[in-house]
């Protein structure tokens, strides 16, 4: 997990470096972006404002990582799941998102230790530079983006963006990958979470027939079948057959 304390050094020694270097020293693509703000074409932006961009992006930044990763898919089937057993607060929101965010690393580690080695590390070792450090990471991410991306969503936004034919997986651009991997890990989500509300489905419809027979009608079936779900639950060991599950999913 050495990525882990890697990346803030790479992005503190980023800051740091534009801190020393003179504003020409900028890549020329920040300049070639955001020329238009800065005023006439080639003139660029401060090194202040730069600085400032660079920490506008960088609150953006965590949300952007958490929907490349496997954390959308683990933590809307956990919330199905808390929904299935009729549980309204256990888990706590807290629970679910620090079970889904370490669940996620777990399944990022092999793309995030070869980010590691092939972007953070030869940065630190100063053989690439900061852009070169940030298209191998980039590399990683999409391969593994695509490897879970179904080719029905890729091609249905590659068409709304009348984008042409790509010739292999790796010429798609994020901004047509990123919305169809969200779009295909949602429904894998509610494909898993269907699977998972039928078993206690299955339990609230016994218990609410039991009920009415039995001229119960004032006695709420979701309290009643509360236990029972539990208890099946409880058995067949459903929280590691679960994380096995959706572990399992992305291989």
């Amino acid at each position: 997990m050495r990525w882990l304390f890697a990346l803030p050094a790479l992005l503190l020694s980023t800051v740091a470096h534009a801190q020393v270097a003179a504003p020409a020293a900028v890549p020329g693509a920040l300049d070639r972006a955001f020329g238009a703000i800065g005023g006439a074409q080639g003139s660029g932006l401060s090194l202040s404002l730069q600085l400032l961009l660079l920490m506008g992006l960088l609150t953006i930044l965590p949300g952007l990582l958490l929907m490349m990763t496997s954390f959308t898919r683990i933590l809307v089937v956990l919330s199905i799941l808390r929904q299935a057993l009729g549980l309204q607060q256990s888990p706590p929101n807290q629970v679910l998102i620090g079970l889904a965010l370490f669940l996620s690393l777990f399944v990022m580690a092999p793309t995030l230790e070869r980010v590691n080695q092939t972007a953070i590390a030869p940065y630190s070792a100063g053989t690439i530079n900061a852009e070169q450090a940030i298209a191998n990471g980039g590399k990683e991410f999409h391969a593994f983006m695509l490897r879970q991306t179904r080719k029905s969503d890729l091609s249905m936004f590659a068409d709304m963006a009348k984008a042409p034919k790509f010739a292999k997986g790796e010429d798609v651009p994020f901004s047509i990958l990123l919305p169809a991997f969200v779009t295909s890990e949602l429904k894998t989500a509610f494909q898993i979470g269907f699977m998972l509300f039928l078993p206690f489905l299955v339990i609230d419809l016994v218990v609410s027939s039991v009920l009415m027979s039995l001229g119960m009608m004032m006695m709420s079936p979701t309290i009643v079948s509360l236990p029972f779900k539990l208890l099946l639950f409880v058995l067949v060991d459903g929280w590691a057959l679960l994380m096995g599950s959706l572990a399992a999913s992305f291989g």
